[in-house]
């Protein structure tokens, strides 16, 4: 059950959303929301907004919000606005206006298998026991 939501041409440098997207990878959602009410940076506003809205795309598709963690966040770079501020001797310096393209995706964790018999998901993959 993968919950997505999406922002088209967010008026932000990627590289500047990019800072607050790798605080909130991997977090689970309640914390998640946490963070970023309280981080410092201008990107986590529209990040809590965009989170807020695939809770709701989650609530309103499958009625369950408990236990989802943030899988995936992806920020790809927009169309890059041009514009032009006059310089010296008539000549015309370029100002580059970047936008970001943020997609979230929700799930839910995953249980552990094979609890019964001590051994997590990432001990077995190293051969030892708990």
């Amino acid at each position: 059950m993968d919950i997505t939501a999406k922002l088209h041409y967010l008026r932000m440098s990627p590289r500047k959303v990019r800072l607050v997207a790798d605080v909130v990878r991997g977090r689970a959602v309640e914390s998640a929301l946490a963070q970023l009410r309280f981080f410092d940076k201008r990107a986590a506003d529209p990040i809590l907004k965009l989170l807020k809205s695939a809770l709701a795309n989650a609530k309103n598709n499958f009625s369950k919000t408990e236990g989802l963690y943030i899988k995936t966040i992806v920020v790809d770079q927009g169309p890059t606005y041009e514009r032009f501020r006059p310089r010296a001797r008539g000549t015309a310096g370029p100002i580059h206006k970047k936008t970001s393209h943020v997609t979230i995706i929700l799930d839910e964790r995953a249980k552990e298998k094979n609890m019964d018999k001590g051994i997590t998901q990432r001990s077995r993959n190293k051969g030892t026991k708990i």
